[in-house]
């Protein structure tokens, strides 16, 4: 974990998507900073304990498919983290990369949470190696695979142009991923 992460304020975590297990790691790396998710809301049923999590937990449930509900949740979702001094997490990529490549980030509900919590710091995390896990499918797991992450220092968002500052997070996250 990164030391330099303050406590006293709300932290919006943003990281590539290489697979599931994902997720678990970021829970309890940054326990401490109560991390909620923004999920698409195929999750939110269907999945025992982890939709149940996804709807009753904090995170929030956007329809990909519906603009403005998604914005409007992203924006309650914000307020609720600012008011908790929680973390939030995104996956600006939109969904997993299946081979380790990153996809292009959508970054309006990015920026739309930089807007709603000036005060956040941003910490970027760049993800290695989990999606090789399942490029088999579901059997056989990809065993023996070392994933790694890095956690980056946090970025304050007040007094930063929100555009450079998602290109910034985007370099940051990207130049990590390994290629191997």
């Amino acid at each position: 974990m990164n030391k330099n992460i303050p406590d006293d304020t709300p932290v919006i975590i943003v990281a590539n998507h290489q697979s599931l297990h994902d997720i678990p790691p970021i829970i309890w790396h940054m326990r401490k900073y109560h991390p909620k998710f923004i999920s698409k809301i195929e999750l939110g049923r269907g999945i025992p304990s982890v939709s149940y999590n996804l709807r009753h937990g904090g995170s929030v449930l956007i329809d990909r498919k519906n603009s403005e509900q998604a914005l409007q949740a992203i924006k309650d979702f914000s307020q609720y983290i600012r008011k908790n001094n929680y973390a939030a997490v995104i996956f600006p990529e939109g969904t997993r990369s299946k081979n380790g490549k990153p996809k292009r980030f959508q970054i309006s509900g990015l920026k739309l949470m930089f807007q709603q919590i000036p005060e956040a710091v941003v910490v970027p995390i760049t993800i290695n190696n989990s999606w090789k896990l399942f490029r088999y499918g579901n059997f056989p797991l990809g065993i023996g695979n070392h994933i790694k992450f890095k956690v980056h220092d946090p970025i304050k968002i007040a007094g930063q142009d929100i555009s450079k500052l998602t290109q910034q997070i985007e370099q940051t996250i990207v130049k990590d991923i390994s290629n191997d």
